[in-house]
């Protein structure tokens, strides 16, 4: 989502009437074998890439070889993975909304020092989601007023916002476009995360309230992410690790982390999806397409 055109220089055009030179091939036995050297080294070098691409894309298991040290691995978490009937499979961290907090990594997370998943939206190396700590947007420079691409508003649109009030110990949702709009108890004690409302209490209308925020790619099969609250409070971060639809991705989670014999879930929202995608936590990895990101939600122990 933020790579760049590059300029190609342009090649000579031949002048009116010159006549191009034949290319020089190499003849008989001596060409046929630097022929046959080349194709080997081309399939040696697309095996190599093959090989490399495949790993990057593993879903599971160990963070990988370049995967960042963490002193001190959380462990005030539980992991969990199940799949829905529609195939959906999904892989969640469950803890306290009090052990999260929003990290700027600009990196993938599954190679960051942290466990958790991917934050909101962004464009380069600016957020376009709300991603706010104790009244400071994250990417910011610590005023509450942060700048653009800091963290301090979902840009253009007012959008689901998962919000922790530290004096009220209340999780919520809340539409808002800045951080001034959210409704909580003590301004330099909450986190606001940027997304796009799940509407998990309202089937009926949830879609409508997704296309209302611009919820992208809604109906392409695409990596997911989220983040939910059951009914006694405790918070799901949760990642796929195979494509879907957004309706695939809500179902699943209603079914699969909210289904018949589990606390109730109360809400949430849709991160980032696609590449974005991604997770780390001691039992697995999931490292989207590979590309970094700005930010993550992070826990804490």
């Amino acid at each position: 989502m933020d790579t760049a055109p590059r300029s190609v220089g342009a090649e000579p055009a031949e002048l009116p009437g010159s006549v191009a030179a034949p290319a020089e091939r190499p003849d008989g036995a001596r060409g046929r074998r630097i022929v046959r050297i080349g194709a080997i080294l081309l399939a040696f070098v697309a095996a190599l890439s093959l090989l490399a691409f495949l790993m990057l894309r593993t879903d599971g298991g160990g963070a990988g070889l370049h995967a960042k040290p963490i002193a001190h691995p959380p462990s005030r978490y539980a992991y969990g993975a199940a799949t829905a009937a529609n195939g959906m499979k999904l892989h969640y961290l469950r803890t306290a909304p009090s052990n999260v907090t929003l990290t700027v990594v600009r990196d993938n997370v599954a190679l960051a020092p942290y466990y958790g998943i991917n934050g909101g939206f962004f464009y380069d190396g600016s957020l376009l989601s709300m991603a706010v700590v104790d009244g400071a947007p994250v990417a910011g420079d610590g005023s509450p007023s942060g700048g653009f691409g800091s963290g301090a508003e979902n840009v253009k649109y007012a959008r689901g916002t998962l919000v922790w009030d530290r004096k009220t110990e209340r999780l919520s949702v809340q539409v808002a476009s800045k951080a001034e709009e959210l409704d909580v108890a003590d301004r330099a004690a909450y986190w606001a995360q940027g997304g796009i409302s799940m509407s998990l209490g309202s089937d009926p209308t949830w879609r409508a309230q997704a296309v209302a925020e611009h919820a992208p790619f809604m109906d392409e099969p695409r990596l997911r992410s989220g983040a939910v609250y059951d009914e006694d409070g405790r918070l799901y971060l949760v990642v796929s690790s195979n494509r879907g639809t957004l309706d695939d991705f809500r179902s699943a989670i209603l079914e699969a982390i909210g289904g018949e014999g589990r606390p109730r879930l109360a809400d949430g929202i849709f991160l980032d999806g696609d590449g974005s995608s991604q997770l780390r936590g001691r039992e697995a990895s999931l490292t989207g397409d590979g590309r970094p990101v700005v930010q993550m939600l992070s826990l804490l122990e």
